[in-house]
């Protein structure tokens, strides 16, 4: 009998979305190996609650925009054993109007939110099990666009691109890729957001909620799930029904 235990790695997983992922995957069975670049209380915090609910999970800091880092996360000896699942979740966002770009910003958004998660997976690719699930946290911005994130739009429309690509290249050795796009998600990201702007939003939102860490997080469970073998090159959108392509 094969008692392996499956390991799900979460870049930027630590806090937000990231920590929501980390620990739903935790309470399906997973040995979590998260990354985190600057917040190193929030992801020992999400170890912690992990591992007290029975779970193992270790946090590795590694800033994904530079590649000597990811090999970091290649060289953890958890993932000779085998990689399960790989949720390419880290980035940034800055709030910088579109005729305002720099070349500057568009180049490091670029590295951290799309050169970063290729570089991931081009690191840990050979560890990867035949069935392995990847999910990729894209954005509604990937598709919509934005006016004040024309930067962070760009990388995550590659993002998408990207990942819809692997997906057909990947799919005869049983892999699957899928993007998961959010809407507003209760994160640090909104957190500057007075009273107001928060009402406008949820009364932009058909279900009149801003999301949770943790509708991202089912979305994933689900796409990491045998429910979900046979979608892959999906772009699964997670908005309350904000944004309907």
């Amino acid at each position: 009998m094969n008692s392996r235990q499956p390991l799900a790695i979460i870049t930027g997983g630590g806090r937000g979305i990231g920590k929501g992922i980390s620990i739903r995957l935790a309470s399906e069975g997973y040995r979590i190996l998260l990354t985190y670049n600057s917040d190193s209380f929030s992801a020992e915090e999400t170890v912690d609650k992990i591992r007290s609910n029975g779970s193992d999970a270790v946090a590795l800091k590694v800033d994904c925009s530079v590649p000597s880092e990811i090999l970091l996360l290649s060289e953890h000896p958890w993932c000779k054993g085998g990689i399960d699942a790989l949720i390419l979740n880290h980035g940034a966002y800055d709030r910088i109007p579109a005729s305002e770009l720099t070349d500057e910003v568009l180049r490091k958004s670029m590295e951290i939110n799309f050169f970063g998660a290729f570089g991931v997976w081009n690191s840990v690719k050979e560890y990867l099990v035949q069935k392995a699930s990847i999910v990729a946290i894209g954005s509604q911005l990937g598709i919509r666009g934005s006016p004040h994130g024309a930067d962070y739009s760009a990388s995550k429309a590659a993002l998408h691109a990207w990942a819809r690509s692997l997906a057909q290249d990947v799919g005869a050795s049983g892999k699957r890729v899928n993007v998961v796009a959010p809407g507003y998600v209760d994160t640090a990201i909104l957190a500057g957001d007075t009273d107001e702007k928060r009402k406008q939003r949820e009364l932009e939102v058909p279900l009149k909620r801003i999301g949770n860490p943790s509708d991202i997080a089912g979305a994933v469970a689900f796409l990491c799930s045998p429910d979900s073998a046979y979608i892959t090159g999906a772009v699964i959108h997670v908005n309350g029904g904000l944004f309907l392509p």
